[in-house]
């Protein structure tokens, strides 16, 4: 049995859906894969793309690759619907890659999350678009 929790908890209201919402913002903008992670419950299953991840330490090990491949990486999230224990948001972000070619990613995310406010299933869909650098919007 876990002690751990991370507020605000279910159910959510147009408040506390939106406190979510910016909290996972800020958290991936640190780039941090240790703290992102323990947003996340210890069986937390993930699909992002065309991946499948399961459990917190499989989702750490993602996002170490993720921010070495995508590098400057700046994310930009907005609350989409939420009902009793789900929020759905949709996103942009921007990173460049090994060679410098700037990328602007947009996408959807369903997350459904525990009593204690982990979130233990999360589906991304997410589209990426070549940009030039001057197209930069998130800096």
């Amino acid at each position: 049995m876990t002690t751990e929790s991370k507020p605000p908890f279910p159910p959510f209201t147009q408040a506390t859906a939106l406190q979510k919402v910016q909290a996972a913002e800020d958290a991936w903008n640190t780039k941090d894969p240790i703290k992102v992670a323990k947003a996340y419950t210890e069986d937390t299953v993930w699909r992002n793309r065309a991946e499948f991840i399961n459990g917190r330490s499989e989702v750490q090990q993602f996002l170490v690759l993720k921010w070495q491949r995508e590098r400057n990486y700046r994310l930009k999230k907005e609350l989409w619907a939420f009902t009793e224990n789900r929020i759905a948001v949709t996103f942009q972000y921007e990173w460049h890659d090994e060679n410098e070619q700037w990328f602007r990613s947009y996408g959807n995310e369903l997350w459904e999350f525990a009593a204690n406010g982990l979130m233990q299933r999360r589906i991304a869909s997410i589209n990426d678009l070549a940009i030039d650098q001057q197209e930069r919007i998130l800096t």
